[in-house]
């Protein structure tokens, strides 16, 4: 790969509308996003109708911003999982700049970004992950636990099957009058109460590597059912510990199941405080480095779609074996790699 290879970036899969210019897999030159809590706050949540209205409004805006008119080699695009709506916004404009611009096109995994962002220092690519290692993808939409062997190569050991541990977070603010995005709420309203004070569920599914926090979330609603007046912030400190015990349990029995030394955890809920506490504090205790993406890059971001398909690109120049235009994760959940 070229020291200077120009790939501009491009994520609609949610709420956010992003271009991202990435430098030799090295550089982030320009990270723009648009956020659309504004438009979705009196909703307590994504209105997917609405999102793809912002994202068809903005996209235009954000790419040209990002590109400031460097001249670019590829034009990668986030592909999925995501609203379907978004995904066609983020498609077509790629499509249509890859057209104008005469470059190659390529569709990556959003879930993959969200992994390699773990890989940034600031504005650089350090590189940070060593394989094998065990990826917890934990957002407003996802929460998935992928065994990985290398870049392009993975196992999907589990999902949740019903809520991503974002969208608890955001439904029991709801349930507490918290403003929207509920995480950050929480959390600040948990950082004054006791952890332990009410004993909410936690949902471990042995025998599976699968999550489920629809459990946890009528669990907070029946206690406020039965207990009014209520301590916000107990409640919350005891709902975000009940969710941080299970996502720190189960990736560390995955990662003694599969006797790897590292982990990683990207996506919106790794902001989280208590969670990049105790996987820290845990996986240590048995000898595992935890890495943590970013603060300011854990949520939908465009550099990180970008970082991907550079991935994508450089694995093909080493392998000599070509990409393809996209991957989807095989819903056997058994490993695929790139070149096959």
């Amino acid at each position: 790969m070229k020291n200077d290879v120009m790939i501009l970036g491009i994520e609609s899969t949610c709420d956010e509308t992003s271009a991202s210019l990435l430098r030799g897999g090295r550089e982030i030159v320009t990270n723009v996003i648009y956020s659309q809590i504004e438009e979705h706050k009196k909703y307590h949540g994504v209105v997917p109708e609405l999102a793809s209205r912002a994202h068809a409004a903005k996209i235009a805006t954000v790419i040209a911003e990002a590109l400031q008119d460097n001249p670019i080699d590829y034009v990668a695009f986030a592909s999925g999982p995501g609203l379907p709506g978004g995904l066609m916004v983020g498609r077509v404009a790629a499509e249509t700049l890859a057209n104008f611009k005469n470059v190659p096109i390529l569709g990556v995994n959003h879930l993959e970004g969200h992994i390699f962002a773990c890989n940034f220092e600031g504005n650089e690519v350090k590189d940070r992950l060593s394989f094998p290692l065990i990826a917890l993808v934990v957002s407003g939409g996802h929460t998935e636990l992928w065994y990985v062997k290398g870049y392009g190569d993975y196992k999907v050991l589990g999902r949740t099957r019903d809520d991503a541990a974002g969208e608890a977070f955001d439904k029991v603010a709801k349930l507490l009058g918290l403003a929207y995005p509920g995480g950050p709420q929480v959390s600040k309203q948990a950082l004054s109460g006791k952890r332990d004070a009410i004993a909410f569920p936690r949902p471990l599914l042995p025998g599976t590597w699968d999550f489920s926090f629809s459990g946890i979330k009528t669990a907070v609603s029946y206690y406020l059912r039965d207990h009014q007046p209520v301590n916000v912030a107990d409640v919350c400190a005891s709902f975000e510990s009940a969710m941080v015990e299970t996502l720190v349990t189960k990736t560390l029995w995955a990662a003694k199941k599969y006797k790897v030394k590292h982990i990683a955890v990207g996506g919106g809920v790794a902001a989280n405080a208590l969670l990049r506490e105790q996987m820290t504090a845990q996986a240590a205790a048995q000898g595992i480095e935890a890495h943590f993406v970013e603060r300011k890059l854990s949520s939908d971001n465009a550099a990180m779609i970008a970082l991907a398909a550079y991935k994508k690109l450089e694995y093909a120049e080493k392998t000599g074996r070509p990409v393809k235009p996209n991957i989807n994760i095989d819903p056997n959940r058994k490993v695929q790699n790139w070149g096959r």
